[in-house]
């Protein structure tokens, strides 16, 4: 297993469990009303792949850099080594059915791995029935349908009761499908709001659909997702420039390892949501969604081993920059107010602190771009550029007619041969 270097970061804000949506209805914040960036990890095959001493290791590097929220399958279909039972041949349910007779010793480690998670500071988004692509064998649609809405109706109290006294579960209904049969959904959502009638829920709908209109009118949902192996950035404007109903979370992307998805993939997706208005992202890592159980795909490494992939240090430099800023007060630069190009040049991302106290340009441009300093009501901002793989700062070169300046990377790629920079612009007040 790679270890974490002994200079790696391991002091991150700690969250106050429960969480609710802000009162604007773009992110969510802690139970001390302190806003908690989402900055997510694919670990959809934690519960039922590994033992605990595996569990155990995989937390804390995660913790270790920087990872705060975990994508979590209840109970595993297909994508573990011995579906559905797990790593200790513990079946959800006894019986070749599914949803009823419980089976006390898989609850009692599901709920185990979930308070490891709350201890070390983790929002778990739990799944509890992926429903599989296309309501294929890979998830649990068949047995839903064939269980029917009273049934799972008493599966979604009995684990409520089990597992929302930890305070840090999401519920994220569907998975990889836009259920035709909606009352299946909201059979189990019904049963949790019985027993917990404040949890948040959200739904992992099919790739490129619009949960919150697919779902519309489900006083449920708290939480639109975007699911797209598109443009990110767009995706997530064509939520966020809506008036707001509720924060958006960009929950699947590209995962890296995955249909040649490198490391400034990882990074342009998840800078791509942020930068967009989303109120955190989930970022993935093939074999670690699996944890080298079954996959979609052969891997040449183990999931120890990708543990410190370069998307997986990319995200740890992610949060150090969001963390040092207002974040929350992030908005969309969607007509090019900060940076000239920006809306006829996809390679630059912008946003702007709604005080003008700051502003984030993800960029790919060489030959850089031109500011609108005028945007800023100081006239003493600092210029710095960051590098998304290394979390170096460098000075700025720029050169100014009246109130634009451009600006150029101080090198033409970054540390580890990229071509994507940040621009860090803050106001000297």
């Amino acid at each position: 297993m790679q270890l974490l270097p002994a200079s790696a970061e391991e002091h991150w804000p700690e969250a106050v469990f429960p969480l609710h949506v802000a009162a604007d209805k773009r992110y969510l914040v802690d139970a001390a009303d302190k806003p908690f960036l989402i900055q997510g990890d694919a670990a959809w095959s934690l519960i039922a792949e590994l033992k605990r001493e595996e569990v155990e290791a995989y937390l804390e590097d995660r913790r270790k850099r920087g990872f705060n929220a975990l994508l979590v399958n209840l109970i595993e279909h297909q994508f573990s080594s011995n579906p559905p039972a797990n790593a200790y041949g513990d079946r959800p349910f006894e019986g070749g059915g599914g949803f009823t007779d419980m089976n006390r010793r898989y609850f009692d480690h599901a709920e185990w791995v979930l308070q490891r998670a709350r201890d070390k500071g983790f929002l778990v988004l739990l799944t509890p029935a992926y429903l599989g692509a296309n309501g294929s064998s890979q998830g649990w649609y068949l047995k839903a349908e064939a269980a029917g809405p009273e049934k799972l109706r008493r599966y979604g109290e009995t684990i409520a009761k089990r597992f929302t006294g930890l305070g840090n579960i999401v519920w994220v209904h569907g998975g990889d499908y836009d259920v035709p049969d909606k009352t299946l959904v909201q059979a189990i959502v019904s049963g949790i709001e019985s027993v917990a009638p404040n949890s948040l829920h959200t739904v992992h709908s099919r790739r490129d659909t619009v949960t919150a209109d697919y779902w519309s009118g489900e006083e449920w949902l708290m939480l639109d997702t975007v699911y797209t192996y598109e443009d990110v950035h767009r995706a997530v404007l064509a939520r966020t420039l809506q008036p707001r109903t509720m924060p958006v979370l960009m929950i699947e992307a590209l995962y890296e390892g995955e249909h040649g998805t490198g490391e400034e993939t990882v990074r342009r997706q998840a800078y791509g949501a942020l930068l967009g208005g989303a109120a955190g992202h989930i970022s993935g890592n093939h074999p670690i969604w699996h944890f080298s159980g079954p996959g979609i795909m052969p891997s040449p490494i183990s999931w120890q081993d990708a543990l410190d992939s370069p998307g997986a240090r990319s995200m740890a430099h992610m949060r150090k920059l969001f963390e040092s800023l207002d974040w929350w007060k992030l908005e969309p630069d969607a007509n090019g107010d900060l940076v000239r190009s920006n809306g006829r040049d996809p390679g630059i991302l912008a946003a702007v602190a709604n005080d003008r106290s700051f502003a984030l340009v993800y960029g790919d441009r060489a030959d850089g771009f031109d500011v609108n300093m005028a945007l800023f009501a100081s006239k003493r901002v600092d210029m710095r550029w960051y590098d998304p793989s290394s979390g170096e700062f460098t000075t700025v070169r720029a050169e100014s007619s009246g109130n634009e300046s451009r600006v150029v990377p101080p090198h033409a790629r970054n540390a580890s041969g990229g071509t994507d920079w940040i621009l860090v612009l803050r106001e000297n007040r």
